[in-house]
């Protein structure tokens, strides 16, 4: 596996904090001041209130993994090597749920449930990709 191949994320006015703070090996989300409600991918507005009235807080980067898949199908070129390859979703501790790789857990391994933990372990061009693994 080379996620150095991987796709690149695009960039916007609302992700770009995401993927920087990424770089960074933090995982941030975006918090409903109104609320005080994780949400994610971010956005322009709370979802919870329609309002533009929110935050970027640091993320405790553990969550349980809530579903998952293994992908046979080659949807993405830099991936295709990979496949078979699992595709996690992980609801966080804060609430949103992140579609997401695992780094470093055999398949067999996986299972609903389970607690995990954010790793970044890189990604193409400068990005770095988050990814789930057992918590420690």
């Amino acid at each position: 596996m080379s996620l150095a191949t991987r796709p690149k994320p695009l960039l916007d006015i609302w992700n770009t904090p995401f993927w920087e703070a990424c770089r960074d090996h933090r995982l941030v989300l975006q918090r409903c001041t109104a609320t005080g409600r994780c949400f994610f991918p971010p956005a322009p507005v709370s979802p919870f209130t329609g309002r533009p009235e929110w935050e970027w807080i640091t993320a405790s980067g553990r969550g349980e993994l809530w579903s998952w898949v293994v992908f046979h199908q080659g949807y993405f070129g830099g991936m295709k090597d990979e496949l078979p390859y699992p595709v996690v979703m992980v609801k966080l501790d804060e609430g949103p749920f992140l579609l997401t790789n695992i780094d470093g857990m055999a398949e067999e391994d996986i299972a609903i449930g389970r607690r995990v933990s954010v790793r970044f372990p890189g990604g193409p061009d400068g990005f770095v990709l988050p990814q789930f693994g057992l918590e420690a």
